[in-house]
């Protein structure tokens, strides 16, 4: 099981397939594993890098509160610790703020930038959203509604018209064997409600892409596209019927928005 030493914890990675490096970054209470969907299809094109970021997975406990600072710390490292002088970097929801980051704190070990479904600030609403989610875990919520109404805000329309797979959903997600704790969620919400990335991103130097969910009710349309607007010559591609988790749901799509925009930047 790979990790680095960060001095405060142990960061969990995984890595697969080979060729040029290709780092992905989660969201919030989102760990490496949230990529299957998509790993076995960019593996045979690149050098998979997936982490746990703080507060999550596999990553062992850090010094509190945490940051999307340290979290885009922590990726910097992780690329030294695996030789990697640069990488394209993918990053979802918060963990395109944890990307952002990167990007103008380390410009030089940025080669491409993919965010998806995310901005430069979370909403107030989010941030409100997230806290109300954090406390229904500290007051014992019942696990199952608990998920459930987090798929209400991170899937299409299209997804529940299925409910046996919605309900193997659920159990899959409370199944899982390194579920986030209810403080280091309610951190990494924090961390979250803190960043904000707008005066700053016209100094993005790593050609961007700006992938958004036309359905997605967290990151909404309009605003994924003013917030490419602010990245000098990014690009933008939209996928149709994608709520939040676009790799999750349309990950066929996803892959080919990612593996064209590379090649586009070679």
């Amino acid at each position: 099981m790979p990790t680095l030493s960060r001095g405060d914890g142990e960061l969990y990675y995984e890595c697969h397939g080979s060729g040029v490096p290709l780092l992905l970054i989660a969201g919030l209470a989102s760990d490496s594993q949230s990529w299957l969907p998509i790993i076995d299809d960019l593996a045979p094109r690149f050098h998979v890098i997936a982490v746990d970021n703080r507060g999550v997975g596999r990553t062992t406990a850090h010094a509190v509160p945490l940051s999307i600072r340290a979290m885009a710390d922590d990726c910097a490292a992780l690329l030294d610790h695996l030789q990697l002088a640069s990488a394209h970097v993918v990053g979802h929801s918060m963990g395109g703020f944890v990307a952002q980051e990167m990007a103008l704190r380390y410009p030089q070990k940025i080669d491409a930038l993919i965010l998806a479904a995310t901005s430069s600030t979370s909403s107030r609403r989010n941030n409100a959203l997230f806290h109300d989610w954090a406390d229904a875990l500290d007051n014992g919520a019942d696990m199952r509604a608990w998920f459930r109404n987090l798929f209400y805000w991170i899937f299409s329309a299209r997804f529940f018209d299925d409910e046996k797979a919605v309900d193997e959903s659920v159990r899959l997600a409370i199944a899982y064997p390194y579920p986030q704790s209810a403080q280091s969620f309610r951190l990494q919400a924090d961390a979250l409600a803190t960043f904000d990335s707008t005066r700053e991103l016209s100094n993005v130097r790593a050609r961007t892409l700006v992938i958004a969910g036309k359905a997605d009710l967290l990151f909404p349309l309009e605003l994924c596209t003013a917030f490419a607007d602010r990245i000098p010559g990014s690009s933008f591609a939209t996928i149709e019927g994608a709520a939040h988790s676009i790799h999750m749901q349309y990950p066929d799509l996803f892959v080919e928005r990612v593996v064209d925009f590379v090649v586009s930047v070679r």
